[in-house]
């Protein structure tokens, strides 16, 4: 399964442009590499997005293979970071 697709898949990002958008401009990493939204996931891998207020680090547990519901999405990951960031203002 693409990267932007499970993303959104299991609710982590509102729409998969989004997540597209996310890969293309840098800030979604893969098992520490920046990566394409393209790239194919699976189970084991350590993903990280640098969202502008917080970073979110998760390790894929099961890669689903329809719709998943915003209920049962929590299954496919575990988090292992969640910090919020300060914003800098000027």
């Amino acid at each position: 399964m693409r990267l932007d697709v499970f993303l959104n898949t299991c609710c982590i990002v509102k729409r998969r442009t989004e997540a597209k958008r996310a890969c293309d401009n840098g800030i979604v990493s893969v098992d520490g590499q920046v990566t394409k939204a393209s790239r194919d996931v699976v189970v084991g891998q350590h993903v990280h997005i640098a969202f502008t207020d917080r970073h979110l680090e998760f390790e894929i547990i099961d890669v689903p293979t329809g719709n998943v519901s915003r209920k049962n999405a929590a299954k496919y990951y575990q988090v292992l970071r969640n910090e919020a960031r300060e914003l800098a203002f000027f």
